[in-house]
């Protein structure tokens, strides 16, 4: 009888995973924590081989990105290690071994730290996980390279050398520098309808910062926050941050939906409403003007202020847009909320908040804790920029290209998908909002090719299948724009 071979099999079963009584505040902190602990308890023993993302996810029912994530920390610290073709393993050389509990919890600070949200901690791994790959997700970003190169050194040159020869590189103004403020206060006046006085204007580092800034302002003790049923993800992360309880607001073919609304109001008490009217994030659609009047009458009747994120606003195509809810009677509850970073690219820190006095000033108060002021040479070089008429014809030549570019995107749709998508081709803004019911028809979908798509599961933490994506065209030339749509095409048609 021949000798039997024995074989030695790190996994001869399926490894089980509970997170019910894992330490930690979100799904990726518990399963973050009990892998560790069962790497450092012996349980997964080094070169043992984990399950699959994929497989893991459906284990613990969670999004299989969390799991990604988390694979991806525990390997930069030392825990994990892949092998191409092979899998995600436990490592032969595990750290910090050799240190007792009370050692270990000396080098680590991290247990009195206020835990993150677990929307906020995926936000960040986004963000973080972005560097050095590119490009970054496009929902809707700008080309970067339409930037006017050129004329942004020259004028960044002349700016610096005026500065410096005039020794006013020091401390500044909180609210910004005088010379930025007054030219957005001259946009906002001519460009938008609003009436508006320079103390009423205040830069910041982009409209992210402005909805940051508002929501340590509003008291959270005084009411929760309503926002729109899909929404920006970061501002409901923001808002959740500060202390607010986060209410979501149903919308409809017409956007935010008033009659919801004012249920809402009879039921809870409410710090304030964020919507974005001019082209709502995700799903593109403007407010009318009769639900924005109804809105501010709302926001009179009920005292709430209503932080507007007008994120785009330079970008409308074939109309003129609908003036902002600033702009209108009875807005003197709303917080206006705009930024320079859609006209030239993120990289590009400059936005700016217009509200009342006494608003401005606590914002920046908050300001002063922050960082004491923004970026003076930049403001200055965009305030140069915007009094010489130059972002205007930027922002005109660029509005055509987009135009451009959404049309090529919407006859792409229509080519290679047919009737299976549907669409309407939005106004303005750098995305479309695309049915893709139809193809998926109860298939599940984790995720989408490249970074030109996300799936409306993204805009909302309901526990839903995908009914939507948004497509970026904004960042894409027509080519690109082609070979995108037709690699969503492999995926979509499964």
């Amino acid at each position: 009888m021949g000798q039997l071979e024995v074989v030695k099999v790190m996994n001869p079963w399926e490894a089980q995973f509970w997170l019910d009584d894992s330490p930690g505040n979100s799904l990726h902190t518990k399963l973050l924590n009990q892998l560790t602990l069962d790497i450092q308890r012996g349980r997964l023993a080094p070169g043992f081989r984990l399950p699959g993302s994929r497989a893991l996810a459906v284990q613990l029912g969670v999004n299989r990105k969390t799991v990604q994530q988390v694979y991806e920390e525990l390997e930069a610290q030392g825990w994990l290690v892949t092998r191409q073709r092979s899998g995600t393993f436990v490592s032969e050389n595990l750290p910090e071994q050799g240190l007792s509990p009370s050692s270990q919890r000396l080098v680590s600070s991290t247990h009195r730290a206020k835990a993150p949200s677990e929307l906020l901690e995926s936000l960040y791994q986004d963000a973080v996980g972005a560097f050095p790959a590119t490009p970054t997700a496009n929902d809707g970003t700008p080309d970067s390279r339409l930037i006017p190169y050129a004329l942004l050194a020259r004028t960044y040159r002349r700016v610096c050398i005026h500065l410096s020869r005039q020794s006013k590189l020091g401390y500044g103004d909180p609210r910004g520098s005088i010379e930025l403020r007054e030219s957005v206060r001259n946009m906002l006046s001519s460009d938008r309808f609003m009436n508006c006085s320079t103390e009423q204007v205040c830069i910041v580092r982009g409209s992210q910062m402005g909805i940051f800034l508002a929501a340590r302002i509003l008291d959270p003790g005084k009411g929760a926050i309503v926002v729109e049923a899909l929404c920006y993800p970061p501002a409901k992360a923001t808002f959740e941050a500060n202390g607010f309880t986060v209410l979501k607001c149903p919308l409809d073919e017409r956007g935010l939906s008033i009659e919801c609304l004012q249920q809402i109001l009879k039921q809870h008490t409410v710090a304030g409403v964020y919507v974005t009217p001019h082209h709502q994030y995700p799903t593109t659609v403007s407010l009318p003007m009769d639900r924005r009047l109804a809105l501010l009458e709302l926001s009179r009747s009920f005292k709430f202020a209503v932080l507007e994120d007008d994120y785009d606003h330079e970008f409308h195509y074939g109309s003129k847009p609908i003036p902002p809810l600033a702009s209108l009677p009875n807005s003197e509850n709303v917080v206006h909320i705009g930024s320079m970073s859609k006209v030239f690219a993120p990289g590009l820190r400059l936005g700016y908040m217009a509200a009342d006095v006494r608003f401005i000033e606590r914002a920046a108060q908050e300001i002063v804790l922050i960082d004491r002021q923004g970026n003076t040479l930049s403001e200055l070089v965009l305030a140069e920029l915007m009094a010489s008429g130059e972002v205007r014809r930027h922002i005109r030549k660029t509005r055509k290209e987009y135009e451009a570019r959404r049309n090529f995107a919407a006859r792409e749709f229509d080519r290679v998908f047919g009737d299976r998508v549907s669409f309407t081709v939005p106004t303005g803004g750098m995305a479309i909002w695309v049915d893709i019911s139809k193809l998926l028809a109860g298939r599940n979908l984790d995720a989408l090719p490249g970074k030109d798509s996300t799936l409306s599961t993204l805009y909302t933490d309901d526990r839903r299948a995908p009914t939507h994506l948004r497509f970026g065209f904004g960042a894409l030339s027509e080519k690109e724009i082609r070979q995108s749509i037709q690699q969503l095409a492999k995926t979509l048609s499964g």
